[in-house]
């Protein structure tokens, strides 16, 4: 499992445009619904040394992530024309209940976290941007397996 902490070692312009983007609105959140299909969540990514999702304890979301911990996280654009850029990431989701875990997701928190959320830890596995100019965009990708940097 890569932590967002090891990714950003990696792949640090990568890391800080993502967190950068991360930071700027809602994101949404894609897992898998019982039956296989697709199902997209608006959520608020929390981006410290690792990656962590906070969410109701009842929230489809957090039982899809709990059935088969794959996930894919894409960020908001800011209009048509992509501004702000695109992020997404992609890898694995563990659900945790460990003190030392919520404290470190809360102090990376831009809200308070009710006390009844769950929180969930995010792995990355892959990560993607682009950055839209006037002319052409900027394309960068990473993924933990193997080659750590993939070709543009």
């Amino acid at each position: 499992m890569t932590h967002w902490s090891e990714f950003a070692e990696q792949a640090p312009e990568l890391a800080a445009f993502g967190q950068l983007r991360f930071k700027s609105g809602v994101a949404y959140l894609a897992t898998l619904r019982e039956d296989g299909g697709p199902r997209v969540h608006p959520v608020t990514p929390i981006v410290g040394e690792r990656l962590f999702l906070f969410m109701e304890p009842t929230s489809p979301k957090g039982r899809a992530l709990r059935q088969d911990g794959r996930y894919a996280l894409h960020c908001a654009v800011e209009n048509s024309e992509g501004g702000g850029g695109e992020f997404w990431v992609r890898g694995r989701a563990t659900f945790t209940d460990d003190p030392a875990d919520r404290a470190e997701a809360s102090a990376s928190s831009p809200y308070e976290p009710a006390a009844r959320y769950i929180l969930f830890v995010l792995s990355v596995q892959e990560a993607f941007m682009k950055q839209y100019g006037p002319v052409s965009a900027v394309v960068k990708r990473w993924s933990d397996s193997g080659s750590r940097h993939l070709p543009d």
